[in-house]
């Protein structure tokens, strides 16, 4: 476990996964074994979505690669970079056609192993500061290489009745829950403010939206992304790919309030 610690806040890593938020004793971040979700963040990466409906391929310029829901890049382990009292940078490296085996074989998927044809360097850091916990995603690969990124945090809920506001719209927690596995989407939007017993705005770069999810009362992934993927049918994904000229640079700021 890495922590990192200011005068006002405390940060729990496990492997590179936010466990861990604290700020004056309240817990931000969903904790893992309690109801909802086994985990408290993830990537979406290099897809956003399920891809069951199109047989677990993608179309990219390089082929038609196996991916399953939300890319190969969650079944992958990442490895500490490098360390500080307030700063961690954890990374996963991947050599173009090298098979990654997929946990949800054989109980939610038919595909054993996912792949990918492209060579990439996924770096996530960590950085405490005076407002808050900054995140920053930076993506280092072959020129031109097709990808989405998503962004996968699960918040903690206190009180019975949060709300989400994103821009001049407010969002219950029961909107949320309404619209089931497809999850919420909010366009065009960089930053969401989570209003519970203690709030928490998340302000974004590089995403430019955001979907909410939760199939329970006691939690909430607000999550930016950089394209919503229900909008086309799954063998269209690739309509959503933005495409890499080198490296691309994706940041999330979790800024605590009253």
């Amino acid at each position: 476990m890495t922590q990192l610690k200011n005068n006002t806040y405390t940060v729990g890593i496990d492997a590179g996964e936010l466990v861990s938020f604290v700020v004056e004793g309240h817990e931000f971040i969903h904790q893992k074994g309690s109801p909802g979700w086994g985990s408290s963040d993830t990537e979406m990466f290099p897809i956003i979505g399920p891809v069951n409906e199109a047989n677990f391929r993608v179309k990219t310029p390089k082929g038609e690669p196996v991916q399953d829901q939300h890319g190969l890049l969650r079944q992958m382990p990442y490895g500490l970079e490098s360390q500080t009292e307030t700063s961690a940078v954890f990374a996963k490296r991947y050599h173009a056609g090298t098979t990654v085996n997929n946990s949800k074989y054989p109980d939610k998927s038919t595909e054993p192993q996912l792949v990918w044809p492209y060579d990439f360097v996924f770096e996530k850091s960590f950085q405490l500061k005076d407002d808050g916990l900054e995140i920053t995603f930076k993506i280092t690969g072959e020129k031109g290489m097709p990808f989405m990124l998503g962004y996968h945090p699960a918040f903690k809920l206190h009180s019975s009745s949060p709300k989400i506001v994103a821009k001049d719209r407010e969002i219950s927690l029961d909107e949320v829950l309404a619209v089931g596995n497809r999850a919420l989407k909010v366009p065009d939007c960089t930053s969401i403010t989570l209003k519970d017993s203690k709030q928490i705005t998340i302000e974004t770069e590089g995403f430019g939206n955001f979907m909410c999810w939760t199939e329970v009362k006691n939690m909430v992934c607000i999550e930016p992304i950089s394209f919503y993927p229900y909008d086309v049918e799954q063998s269209h994904l690739h309509e959503g790919f933005l495409h890499l000229d080198g490296t691309a640079t994706f940041k999330v700021s979790l800024k605590p309030g009253a």
